[in-house]
């Protein structure tokens, strides 16, 4: 399969890079006497990361994903070349791409890790494809999600991440700039989807981030652009899904897709000059997104692969693509009667219809820039560091230096090696993957859950029971769970909302057959901190701590008979498992500036933040800074891991390290 001869590159690349760092320590012989001996392992995890696709006219623009440097690349699609590229100066990702074909303009919205007065919406003339995209300006909200040009020429944009609810954005060339023309719902927390044409633009939005509690579900409002007037446009079938997730105007009438949880997702066509008059069916797995129309039948894909439907009708088929996988796609359009899907393996695949025969392309192979990405868990054992990133795990053989990349749809959030086997929880609602080196590349679901408890967190090891625990939150409906897994038996269970309704499960942690739970809220207000002791076997509570702190559990580890926590921008808490109170805490802010991950090793406690690794004394609870200004690469929070020689396991800037305590 062409996926193959992309891993074969990325295997060069990664052995090149992790033998020169053999080669070349990265810290000096005569440093200070007990300063830790510090190896670079090489880029953590190298791959050409994706988040959004476009096509006109046999060229698809591809937004790329937590790369050093966030660009689009212009792939031909006869060709298989990558013929043009342009870089932004801010933001890590590009999720939101807008064609306005009659002008020859590519829009790029950008996803940013802080808010500010930076541009984050940015335009590229596709006529003169070597000169770099410019900056428009900066919507209000964080994050820009996506963009709409109307026939008109006047471009709309919405997102998310801000303070307050997500508005609705307008560039009018003639005029410049970026105005809001107002919230549609205070209640939304991310607004996913934007359509438009010369009289009415269409908002989709809901709560996929951050859901649960009064936070609004489903939400498509029409803008009238004369009036300047916002209209509740939503499908009563639609209202209990989490979220609108995609929108398109074809011809006369707006094509509209939700994100589901506890149901399926739904498609809809509806009819532009009376919204209330439309056809409707149940979809395919929970997500449908990326419209495509051929003769009359509507094309979106879903979480595993393409769906089919005629709007005459209320049948959704899924696709036969004859065993190829394409994990998550990002663009799916049509082409000269065939479909061109661009998928988050960084692979595009050209599927000609009715027969589903696919041409490849592979995006390394084709000249996109293949670079080091921000990261998501780690683990190491039975001579191995593993490292998650978009739609695969790199796999550094610690002894040769080989690195490999494994194709696992999702996000590996966290991971752990037990028996040798590599054991992940995969975002978004992919439940457990496991990998064992020895029987070469492949990677296998073990473990489902349900879908809405959809993003793990944290995972650990109860050797006492035989489970790998692993810690999650649900996006969508808020609160979180635990979920259990015997890799001997191959039982799964899960345990929803052990601490609270509200309060998701961020971190844990095990010692003597008992877990200890973190919670935490992904709300502004409400309960957030509880330290709840929990029996994985038995499922149930068997004593609680309220921290009653400002900010929830960031991390957990237990050494001896004390429990340490650190909280999200740093107390640090020490718990008598004993005596079930809390014993110690400080404040460790300078060292902490958001999320946090802890392990033990050699007896102590060592916490790894975005800035720092710092080590814990077991009696004393003193702090000592091990290395400074680590500041890891890390997508959505830090992690690290320990092997059984004490070896300390993250990140240093995108780079692979090991880190050995020698002071300790």
């Amino acid at each position: 399969m062409s996926q193959i001869s992309r891993r074969t590159v990325l295997t060069a690349l990664g052995t090149t890079a992790a033998l020169a760092a053999f080669a070349t320590p990265s810290y000096a012989e005569d440093a200070a006497p007990r300063a830790p001996r510090i190896t670079s392992l090489g880029p953590a995890i190298e791959q050409y990361a994706l988040m959004s696709s476009v096509l006109l006219d046999g060229v698809a623009y591809i937004g790329s994903r937590n790369l050093e440097t966030t660009g689009v690349i212009a792939l031909d699609i006869a060709s298989g070349k990558v013929i043009a590229s342009t870089t932004v100066g801010n933001g890590h990702s590009i999720q939101a791409l807008g064609l306005d074909p009659i002008r020859r303009l590519l829009y790029i919205g950008v996803l940013q890790k802080s808010a500010g007065s930076q541009p984050n919406v940015f335009r590229w003339d596709l006529d003169s494809p070597n000169s770099p995209a410019t900056a428009i300006g900066a919507i209000g909200d964080r994050d820009v999600r996506a963009l709409a040009v109307a026939p008109d020429g006047v471009l709309f944009a919405v997102g998310g991440g801000g303070a307050t609810a997500p508005a609705l954005w307008q560039h009018d060339p003639a005029v410049g700039g970026l105005v809001s023309l107002g919230v549609p719902d205070a209640k939304v927390t991310l607004a996913r989807t934007v359509a438009a044409t010369d009289r009415t633009v269409y908002f989709g939005a809901g709560s996929t981030l951050g859901g649960g509690g009064s936070t609004s579900r489903a939400a498509l409002y029409a803008f009238d652009r004369a009036a300047a007037q916002f209209s509740n446009i939503t499908p009563a079938e639609m209202t209990n899904d989490p979220s609108i997730r995609d929108l398109a105007v074809i011809d006369e009438q707006l094509l509209v897709s939700t994100a589901g949880a506890a149901e399926s997702s739904k498609i809809a066509r509806l009819e532009l000059a009376d919204p209330t008059s439309y056809s409707l069916a149940a979809s395919i797995g929970k997500v449908a997104k990326n419209f495509a129309v051929l003769d009359d039948t509507v094309y979106c894909a879903n979480e595993t692969g393409i769906l089919s439907w005629d709007p005459s009708g209320t049948t959704v088929r899924q696709l036969d693509l004859k065993g190829l996988d394409l994990g998550e796609i990002w663009g799916l359009d049509a082409l000269d009667g065939a479909l061109v899907a661009t998928s988050g393996y960084a692979i595009v695949a050209v599927v000609t219809l009715p027969e589903a025969a696919t041409r490849v392309i592979d995006l390394g192979e084709a000249g996109a820039p293949i670079g080091p990405q921000t990261c998501m868990g780690i683990a190491v054992g039975a001579g191995y560091a593993y490292v998650g990133g978009n739609g695969g795990v790199a796999r550094h053989n610690l002894r040769t230096g080989d690195v490999f990349n494994l194709t696992i749809p999702g996000e590996a959030k966290d991971a752990e090696v037990i028996d040798g086997v590599l054991y992940t929880g995969q975002y978004s609602g992919q439940g457990i993957w496991a990998h064992d080196p020895r029987s070469g590349t492949t990677t296998r679901r073990v473990a489902s859950f349900p879908e809405a408890q959809n993003r793990p967190l944290d995972t650990t090891w109860d050797a006492c029971n035989e489970l790998l625990l692993v810690a999650a939150q649900a996006d969508t409906e808020g609160g979180g769970s635990l979920w259990t897994y015997k890799p001997a038996t191959g039982v799964a269970s899960i345990a929803v909302n052990p601490i609270d309704d509200i309060q998701l499960v961020r971190a844990v942690a095990t010692a003597d057959g008992v877990a200890y739970l973190g919670g935490d809220n992904a709300q502004k207000t409400g309960p957030r901190g509880t330290i709840v002791a929990w029996d994985p076997t038995l499922q149930s509570e068997l004593w609680r701590v309220e921290t009653n702190q400002a900010n929830g559990i960031a991390a957990l580890a237990v050494q001896g008979e004390h429990l340490f926590a650190i909280t999200i921008k740093g107390t640090l808490i020490v718990i008598d498992r004993t005596e079930r109170a809390i014993v110690h805490t400080s404040d460790q802010r300078s060292l902490t500036p958001g999320f946090a991950a802890m392990t033990n090793a050699g007896g102590s406690v060592y916490v790894v933040t975005d800035t720092t690794l710092f080590r814990i004394d077991p009696q004393t609870f003193a702090i000592t800074v091990v290395v400074a200004g680590i500041n890891g690469g890390w997508y959505s929070g830090p992690h690290l891991a320990a092997d059984k020689h004490g070896a300390i396991y993250t990140l240093r800037s995108r780079e692979l390290v090991r880190i050995e305590d020698q002071a300790r």
